[in-house]
């Protein structure tokens, strides 16, 4: 079953699944500069990504169709990619256009096409689909339907299987730990840092309320997109710090970073033993200072792999001094060091027989039983959940990260999310989170009149 679980390749249960939906193989700026060329590993396979001279976006296979040559050092030029063997010249489309060393009235490049692959840019992602037959739509989430203006695109390398990089995404009581600080910062210093902000609703930093409260209940309910996991932490008879977050069936998950701004990230296969995680940050207030988040997260990772500065071989620079004051791990401030450590400390495929499963891995746990689930789907031939025409018409998800009256938090959260996405600049479209009148009401008089 761990197998079944984690194994990505051709041919596999679970790469089987995974290409039944679009994947975000590149963030768009990898793609700047003089030669918009990248070779791109993804789901244990190899393809070469690149822009033509009209500006339009490929993705085919790395091998050369003529003898396998690596057509991730091809030319851009004559409207494709030319392969530096023998010119065979290639379209965005697969489409064999030249073939130049045979003779004169050759028809050999009607008859020869590179796999290429549908690909889309969203959002700062070239996003491809592997997959056999026709891809399913993108669903109309947030992160998809707010402009450029309001969003971010970054990623990073974890060395280690896909799905255990995902799973501590959802699980809520880690954070009390793992991303411990024994000081709070300022409120000022917190643009673009998870956790490093107030809860919504409260001049109470997020750092305070995780070392405090470290035992939250965690709720977890299945939605048409995946699963919606609610952590309550409460703070006093008359308070409770809701935290809301959602996973992205098969492979993303939807947090909030700060009472304005949502990460929504998936975490895509290189191949078995390594992933990345590609993120899309979504204000719901004002336009995303892009390149203040980007030199933020340069600081952790490094060009032109986004691989990780503090990593296995530095010891995630781990300082003892630190953990005795400052951070719960001794591995500097920002959280991604945090997670990728604990993630790839677990071994490249974690080995889930030896695993004592808990109360507060309840996401996990169904998580893994929707991923069963949705493999046997696909041997059977039917579509599993979010990859068909119905993912068109998901919005959302709702999520939040804030103090609510403790008689009345499941009404005051949603209260608040209609109230966020009503005062979006761009649009943001209502969701279906039913509150009658009296219930409105409790969660907030003022809004509810």
């Amino acid at each position: 079953m761990n197998e079944r679980l984690t194994q990505v390749g051709p041919g596999t249960p679970g790469g089987a699944l995974l290409r039944r939906y679009w994947q975000p193989v590149a963030l768009l700026d990898e793609l700047d500069g003089p030669r918009p060329v990248r070779p791109v590993r993804a789901l244990g396979e190899d393809f070469v990504l690149f822009r033509d001279e009209a500006g339009n976006l490929g993705l085919i296979d790395r091998g050369c169709p003529h003898r396998g040559v690596d057509l991730a050092y091809g030319r851009l030029e004559d409207g494709g990619l030319r392969c530096p063997f023998h010119g065979w010249l290639f379209a965005t489309d697969g489409r064999c256009l030249e073939t130049p060393a045979e003779p004169e009235g050759s028809t050999l490049c009607h008859r020869v096409r590179a796999r290429a692959y549908p690909v889309q840019a969203r959002a700062g992602i070239v996003f491809a689909y592997l997959g056999e037959g026709e891809a399913p739509p993108l669903p109309a989430f947030d992160c998809f339907v707010a402009p450029d203006s309001h969003t971010f695109a970054f990623k990073g390398l974890i060395e280690c299987n896909w799905l255990q990089a995902l799973e501590v995404g959802i699980d809520p009581a880690h954070a009390s730990f793992l991303h411990r600080f024994f000081e709070d910062g300022e409120a000022d210093a917190a643009y673009g840092k998870q956790f490093r902000g107030a809860s919504d609703g409260s001049d109470l930093p997020m750092t305070y309320v995780l070392r405090e409260f470290p035992r939250p209940r965690i709720e977890v309910e299945g939605t048409d997109y995946g699963l919606r996991v609610t952590a309550l932490r409460r703070i006093s008879d008359a308070t409770t710090h809701v935290r809301v977050t959602n996973l992205l069936f098969p492979q993303a998950f939807v947090i909030p970073m700060s009472a304005e701004m949502t990460i929504t990230q998936w975490h895509v296969p290189v191949d078995d033993t390594r992933c990345y995680w590609v993120a899309i940050f979504t204000s719901f207030a004002a336009p995303v200072d892009r390149a203040r988040m980007r030199a933020q997260r340069l600081e952790t990772y490094a060009l032109p792999d986004y691989v990780a500065r503090r990593n296995r071989a530095n010891e995630y620079g781990f300082d003892p001094a630190e953990q005795a004051s400052r951070t719960y791990t001794g591995m500097g401030e920002d959280i991604n060091t945090h997670d990728q450590w604990a993630v790839e400390s677990q071994g490249a495929i974690q080995d889930r027989t030896r695993e004592h499963l808990a109360s507060t891995d309840r996401a996990i746990a169904a998580n893994r039983r929707l991923l069963l689930r949705a493999m046997a789907a696909v041997e059977e031939g039917r579509a599993p959940l979010l990859a068909d025409a119905g993912a068109a018409g998901l919005t959302g998800p709702a999520t939040i990260d804030g103090m609510a009256p403790s008689e009345s938090w499941e009404a005051h959260w949603r209260a608040a999310v209609a109230r966020r996405r009503a005062a979006a600049p761009w649009g943001a479209p209502p969701l279906d989170l039913p509150l009658d009148a009296a219930a409105a009401r409790a969660a907030d008089p003022q809004a509810a009149e």
